[in-house]
């Protein structure tokens, strides 16, 4: 089920919380992070490159069996105003996509993300092609650091 709500979010996946994955999509690449169970921070995992939807949806299976995750975060690109865009809407599709995978799923504003990703690897004077290759996992760890950092501290959110 999709969540717009942190709170509504927290209790679906219950008082245990657990791990969390984070996806940044992107129309050739999805940004993986996961956080720990404690959701304290959150770690880049790689990037998975897209093909056609049912070979990306298995990677994602493997991706959530493998990291043992019980929610999955995943950045949404509004507009600066906070509207949609033809790029919001297709990530929603995409999320709706995940339900066989029968997980929670948080919708998170990913307003600047990957520019906050980039300044702090041009900081930290990371080459271009360094940054490339980087950048799409970093962005999918910064949209769940935002969400976990929010859910850590909803009240009786664990």
């Amino acid at each position: 089920m999709i969540h717009a709500s942190a709170i509504t979010f927290a209790e679906a996946l219950g008082p245990d919380g657990g791990r969390l994955g984070g996806l940044d999509i992107g129309t050739k690449t999805v940004g993986l992070a996961t956080c720990d169970a404690g959701w304290a921070f959150a770690t880049p995992s790689g990037v998975l490159k897209r093909t056609k939807f049912t070979a990306d949806l298995e990677a994602l299976r493997r991706f959530v069996a493998d990291h043992d995750l019980k929610g999955l975060v995943v950045g949404l690109p509004l507009n600066m105003d906070g509207s949609d865009s033809p790029r919001t809407q297709s990530v929603r599709a995409f999320a709706r996509n995940l339900a066989p995978l029968a997980l929670p799923i948080l919708l998170w504003d990913e307003r600047w993300s990957t520019v906050a990703v980039e300044r702090a690897m041009l900081e930290a004077d990371m080459s271009r092609a360094k940054r490339a290759e980087k950048v799409d996992a970093h962005a999918a760890a910064h949209i769940l650091q935002g969400a976990i950092d929010a859910l850590a501290h909803l009240p009786d959110a664990r």
